[in-house]
């Protein structure tokens, strides 16, 4: 089993025998064509931006439909589709695991798609 840390820089790294070791800083094929466009946050300060690229970039990216995309994550499509239109905001742990998306979808689409073994 792979674990992964998410360091408060926004880097990943994968945890090894008590070693941290970097995931591969971005992959070409997922790279955005165009600038991401950032998040705002309403509670930030004002010109304050969040590192978070938009929900639907990240969607697209990774080539899956809205309902694809919130089966995978484990939340209602409702919720995509109220981030992807700018309704809400991502917060706490969806926040997070967003910005991990956003470094490696591979690695939390795998982990979230297994079932944790019994202890």
């Amino acid at each position: 089993m792979q674990r992964l840390r998410l360091k408060a820089d926004g880097r990943i790294v994968e945890l090894r025998d008590g070693q941290e070791f970097p995931l591969a800083p971005t992959m070409p094929a997922l790279a955005p064509k165009q600038p991401s466009t950032a998040t705002v946050m309403p509670d930030a300060a004002p010109g304050e931006t969040a590192a978070l690229p938009a929900v639907r970039d990240l969607r697209r990216r990774a080539c899956l439909t809205q309902i694809e995309f919130a089966a995978r994550l484990g939340v209602p499509v409702e919720t995509i589709r109220n981030w992807e239109q700018g309704k809400r905001v991502p917060r706490g742990p969806a926040r997070a695991l967003l910005a991990v998306i956003a470094h490696s979808p591979e690695t939390v689409f795998a982990a979230l798609a297994t079932e944790p073994e019994p202890a």
